[in-house]
């Protein structure tokens, strides 16, 4: 028997002794899409008629069992929420197991005195704060892919968001979590209550860790009250260098913006061709901030102030669009379909986001691409879109002239003092970029980390580390 029968022996033996209860998706054409996420989609084969094995547990004790059973016959499992990952963290082989939360969607409980929920994994992050709109409260960290993302998915990367210049990460609003490990057993880890440092900090350490170290079924999130005002404030500057320069009089002044937002020239061009919009037109760079709270025309008009001493062209948006802005920021931006491309999700201290932006031309001459990015501009995470032209020469793989741009353009991050993923996490295809950062002795650390807890290397194997 080939290596290849024997492992699907062992699949199909895994799926046949599961109980009844948990509902399964034998491998075939209906697992394709389970075998990647939204960063890895593009590279799956026209050819593929078979996807992984998938479990679809509907209790914390389901999952308990579909990963007992995998440790007891060494049987592989990818853990996975909404698909919605940027990084490669959910891809998975057709002789592994997929076991998806995504019918563990329940919202178990909402304290408003405490300011907590506790949700299970599958809830999409956009599902929970509609839900919580009648109590007066908001869960703070939104991807952009806050409407088809799950609560899970972003724990699983400590995942970002627009809002973070003002109320952090994911990490800043997880209080506790409750875990299967690779053995099956169920652990909890943090506190319900805001302070505790009873033990070492595991929730902080789950958070982040790609499903590597175990698969959360349960969640206490903090929550905020949703703030009584928001008002938009858009800065135009004619060019890029003069846009970055202008962040800095945000930073200097005594308002403190929930999200603040940058875009390049070629970005502000590339949203008007997707979108049909006319934003070039009012200038060459734009910083799209957004105010909450008491005092939101007092806040308006100090940063009006900062801003426009600062070169900009200050507009404080009307609500509609201003709701039609951060959509733009959204979803405006198009991913050219008749060029290679690659996306990347470094991050540096803010300060230093206007020498990220200077290193683009130059990196531009050397390998013939094109680079544009919309950032963070708050917290210093930028999103670039390395682009280069298709050529009837081309193979099936882009040239490696792109990968060596994205690759030099990371080492511009880390000469910075920054990171390769500020958000998206490192998942399976950002490995090599991850080990310019991390040293031999943290990385040796972090896999000792890995076999304490997953002794057999059950839990998406290869990812993260």
């Amino acid at each position: 028997m080939t290596t290849q029968q024997t492992e699907a022996s062992t699949i199909h033996a895994y799926l046949g002794q599961l109980p009844n209860s948990i509902e399964v998706i034998e491998p075939g054409t209906q697992t394709i899409r389970y075998s990647h996420d939204a960063a890895t989609a593009k590279t799956v084969p026209a050819a593929q008629t078979e996807g992984p094995a998938v479990v679809l547990p509907a209790s914390a004790a389901d999952v308990q069992e579909a990963v007992r059973l995998a440790a007891e016959l060494g049987v592989t499992v990818v853990p996975r929420g909404a698909g919605s990952g940027l990084s490669g963290g959910a891809t998975a082989r057709v002789n592994q197991v997929v076991i998806s939360t995504e019918k563990l969607n329940r919202i178990i409980e909402v304290s408003p005195l405490d300011e907590v929920a506790v949700v299970e994994p599958g809830i999409i992050n956009a599902e929970l704060n509609k839900y919580l709109e009648p109590y007066g409260l908001f869960y703070a960290p939104d991807p952009a892919s806050f409407d088809i993302s799950s609560i899970g998915g972003n724990i699983a990367t400590n995942a970002g968001g627009l809002r973070c210049a003002k109320y952090g990460v994911t990490r800043e609003s997880i209080l506790s979590l409750d875990v299967v490990l690779a053995d099956g057993s169920l652990i909890t880890v943090g506190h319900r209550s805001i302070k505790g440092v009873t033990g070492l900090d595991l929730t902080s350490l789950f958070v982040g860790s790609e499903g590597i170290l175990g698969i959360v079924v349960s969640a206490t999130v903090r929550l905020r009250p949703i703030p009584v005002a928001r008002k938009t404030v858009s800065a135009f500057f004619d060019t890029t260098a003069q846009g970055t320069e202008g962040l800095a009089a945000i930073t200097l002044s005594p308002v403190r913006p929930a999200a603040i937002e940058f875009f390049d020239t070629p970005s502000l061009h590339n949203i008007d061709a997707h979108s049909g919009t006319a934003l070039r037109e009012r200038g060459g760079a734009l910083i799209l901030i957004e105010l909450d709270g008491f005092g939101i025309g007092d806040q308006a008009a100090a940063l009006a102030t900062a801003l426009t001493a600062a070169g900009g062209r200050v507009t404080v948006e009307a609500d509609d669009d201003g709701v039609r802005l951060w959509e733009l920021r959204r979803s405006g931006r198009g991913l050219p379909q008749d060029k290679w491309y690659i996306g990347e999700d470094i991050a540096v201290p803010k300060s230093q986001l206007g020498k990220v932006y200077a290193a683009f031309p130059a990196l531009e001459a050397r390998f013939g691409v094109d680079i544009s990015a919309v950032s963070h501009a708050g917290d210093g995470n930028l999103h670039p879109l390395i682009t280069l032209d298709k050529t009837p020469d081309d193979g099936p793989n882009p040239p490696a002239a792109l990968q060596e741009a994205a690759t030099e353009l990371v080492k511009v991050a880390l000469s910075l003092g920054g990171t390769v993923t500020g958000e998206h996490g490192v998942g399976s295809i950002k490995k090599e970029w991850a080990a310019l950062e991390l040293s031999q002795r943290s990385r040796e650390l972090q896999h000792a980390i890995k076999a304490a807890i997953d002794p057999q290397q059950l839990l998406n194997p290869g990812k993260a580390i």
